[in-house]
């Protein structure tokens, strides 16, 4: 399981192919790391680009490409050279579900709730910065090999019908929620949630947003 019941859940809510996350993620790892033993991190995939958002990437790729330098320069993140090249080529398929079901069946094998958070930013790596392809199942063996997780094993998990069910109820769950976009960052503690960032947040503005919140679910209890 990725929850601990005693502690605060910083929930944070993202999709691979989101480039936002792609900066945001780093930030939230960094919180996570600052206040270990304070507040616990979990991931959920949201499912941005499934059924008919499907396409290859050149379809997008106009847009995406303008975009990448205000990630840039607001998140300190770089997009590598090889996604660049990847999508000026644009036939690779840009489909949320294929990594997020990696990221479901990572939580399965996976022995320290708290790597979630890094698996997903190693998901993101291989695509924005080793312009990787996402629905290439074959890539995911390397990703887990630092994590001593069984690469023959998460691949054959991988195309279990139970993981695409398992991953679409996450997406379904995600909209329950109400998201309207990603990255989404939710504390819940006890019985209370407060809505952190809707969008990429800096480090300095999201960790005082959490302190804030958790000072404020300390003082309703």
């Amino acid at each position: 399981m990725e929850n601990t019941p005693d502690l605060p859940e910083l929930l944070y809510i993202f999709d691979p192919l989101c480039g936002w996350c792609y900066g945001m993620t780093p930030i939230i790892q960094r919180v996570r790391t600052e206040l270990a033993g304070q507040i616990q991190v979990s991931v959920l995939s949201g499912g941005m680009v499934t059924g008919e958002r499907v396409a290859p990437l050149r379809a997008k790729w106009n847009y995406i490409k303008n975009a990448l330098q205000d990630v840039e320069r607001a998140a300190g993140v770089r997009f590598g050279e090889a996604y660049l090249r990847l999508g000026e080529e644009g036939s690779v398929i840009q489909n949320s579900e294929p990594p997020c079901r990696a990221l479901t069946v990572f939580r399965q094998l996976n022995t320290d709730p708290s790597r979630v958070i890094d698996f997903a930013h190693d998901i993101q790596q291989a695509h924005y910065f080793h312009g990787q392809d996402l629905t290439d199942p074959a890539i995911y063996s390397a990703l887990v090999a630092p994590y001593q997780i069984d690469a023959a094993e998460f691949q054959r998990r991988l195309t279990l019908p139970e993981t695409a069910t398992a991953t679409r109820q996450e997406f379904a769950a995600v909209e329950r929620i109400g998201v309207q976009g990603f990255p989404t960052t939710i504390l819940r503690a006890g019985q209370q949630g407060y809505v952190l960032a809707r969008g990429f947040q800096s480090y300095e503005a999201f960790s005082k947003a959490v302190r804030q919140a958790l000072q404020q679910a300390t003082e309703e209890q």
